[in-house]
């Protein structure tokens, strides 16, 4: 059992879609990890604006947070439900709370947020700053019965990665398919699948019930390599930063280019 096994599962919530999905998702996890989901939602008021504008826009709030349980509830019947309205900014609120949560789950876009922009403000900042993991959920997701993808490279992160993609996959009774991308050198990539497939060994071994595939791919972009390995991917794990081009971002290249792109909940591991 791991240490965050009965710390809550933190979900941000607004009257999104993407946010109700992303509420779906983190209760089916808190279910199946017999803990609390906590759902989260962030109020600014204007102190300029009148008190009863201020009650009318609480009570739509409280509104939407109890349809937010009620699809909780209905996603995982019996899983314990915690709800916070709270002042402040969403995103500092989220990352003060990270501590103390087993993982943190967001909707890829809020309302409010910039129109068209790929991935949402708060969504971004938390997936970048949060001390424990974080799951970007997209708004409409069809029901995914594909692999847990973990994308690894040789950096630290990537056995953080390994760990939460082995742990989701032995309580959701899915495979896992580990994927290396690589462009360096002139080889056939004999060598680089030899040693994915050694670095994987102890995973393997410590899950003797899980199927596991690996597969290492030559590509220069390692986020279009995890998103074109499995199509029906149920959730993608990355690390917080690789050893890409964009060395400044603090996600990192894969990280920034599959929670923009990506068509599954991308879990990003620190």
């Amino acid at each position: 059992m791991t240490a965050t096994a009965h710390r809550p599962v933190l979900a941000g919530v607004d009257a999104s879609a993407a946010s109700i999905a992303a509420v779906r998702w983190a209760a089916r996890e808190a279910g199946r990890r017999d803990t609390t989901l906590r759902l989260l939602h962030a109020c600014v008021f204007d102190s300029a604006s009148p008190r009863d504008q201020d009650e009318l826009l609480l009570e739509h709030v409280h509104r939407f947070l109890r349809r937010a349980a009620a699809v909780a509830r209905e996603w995982a019947p019996g899983v314990r439900i915690e709800t916070a309205v709270r002042l402040g900014l969403a995103a500092d609120l989220l990352l003060a709370d990270a501590a103390d949560a087993a993982l943190i789950v967001l909707g890829s876009h809020g309302l409010g947020g910039l129109r068209g922009a790929l991935i949402g403000s708060v969504a971004l900042r938390v997936a970048a700053e949060a001390s424990c993991p974080v799951v970007v959920v997209p708004g409409h997701q069809p029901g995914r019965t594909g692999p847990v993808v973990a994308g690894v490279d040789a950096s630290e992160s990537s056995e953080h990665a390994l760990r939460f993609a082995f742990e989701e996959a032995a309580v959701t009774r899915a495979p896992v398919l580990v994927v290396h991308a690589w462009h360096d050198g002139d080889g056939d990539g004999v060598a680089e699948q030899q040693e994915l497939d050694t670095r994987v060994a102890s995973w393997r071994a410590k899950y003797p019930d899980l199927e596991v595939f690996t597969q290492a791919v030559r590509d220069r972009d390692p986020a279009r390599a995890l998103r074109h390995a499995a199509p029906d991917a149920r959730l993608v794990v990355v690390g917080t930063r690789g050893r890409g081009p964009v060395t400044g971002g603090v996600l990192g290249s894969t990280g920034n280019a599959l929670l923009a792109h990506a068509a599954c909940p991308v879990a990003v591991v620190h």
